[in-house]
């Protein structure tokens, strides 16, 4: 068991964890305007730029890629990535015909993060903003087919190790009402708290593990709790990973 343990814990440390079940990096762009009209985006003329350093010698667009790329409406902007570089730049084009750059950005150290975009006559000015961001969570579309996700999986994982292990299938109902705990704390709270997915995986590993535990100590160990969760966990991490990235054209 404690083999086992030590594999999950280093898995979820050296893996990139960009599976579509846990909140990814993001970026939400607020526009502010110093020109004198209020010119619309175009979406498809606009793209964000990863840099590895700070004269973005070094870039690539950020592309589309699963669900990571940049989202834009005619009023504003935000990204999703697996992974960030050091550094962004933006170039959105307007309605107006004139296609703007912004300076080159440090990316933010969190998963959510908000950075204000000053839109001036010739170029735009980007500045990560120090408030924490408040993700729109459970309202979006990915947040839902997550949820949905995690609980299907995990409840077929818990009842094939129950069937295994010979022990109640009630036990399932703690393991989706764990869930149900863990979603909204990892899309709204430790999302603007940390900065690795990785943290967040290990988190709901080892809350589901003892959450299960507690309410069925008679019928269920510790180390029974620890090993229902890795099983529930990896597999909500490998068949979600797979669904999300296949259907993420679709969510946005």
């Amino acid at each position: 068991m404690k083999k086992i343990l030590l594999f999950a814990f280093l898995f979820a440390a050296f893996s990139p964890l960009w599976g579509g079940i846990f909140p990814k990096p993001e970026m939400d762009f607020e526009f502010v305007y110093l020109t004198e009209q209020i010119p619309a985006i175009v979406p498809d003329g606009s793209e964000q730029i990863q840099c590895e350093d700070s004269q973005c010698i070094e870039s690539a667009p950020l592309g589309n890629y699963g669900l990571q790329r940049l989202y834009c409406s005619e009023k504003d902007c935000f990204s999703v990535a697996y992974r960030h570089t050091p550094y962004q730049k933006l170039i959105i084009e307007f309605a107006d015909g004139v296609k703007r750059e912004s300076n080159v950005f440090a990316s933010p150290a969190k998963l959510h993060n908000a950075v204000t975009v000053t839109v001036r006559d010739n170029d735009l000015w980007a500045t990560p903003s120090a408030a924490p961001h408040k993700p729109n969570g459970l309202m979006r579309a990915d947040a839902w087919i997550s949820l949905l996700l995690i609980l299907l999986t995990e409840a077929l994982a818990a009842f094939a190790y129950l069937t295994y292990t010979d022990k109640s299938y009630r036990i399932i109902y703690y393991v989706l009402a764990a869930n149900l705990i863990t979603m909204p704390l990892t899309w709204y709270i430790l999302g603007n708290l940390v900065q690795e997915t990785a943290l967040l995986w290990l988190f709901c590993l080892v809350f589901e593990a003892l959450f299960v535990w507690l309410f069925n100590r008679r019928h269920l160990s510790l180390r029974n709790a620890a090993a229902l969760s890795i099983a529930t966990n990896v597999t909500s991490y490998s068949i979600g990973t797979i669904v999300s990235f296949l259907i993420a054209p679709y969510l946005f």
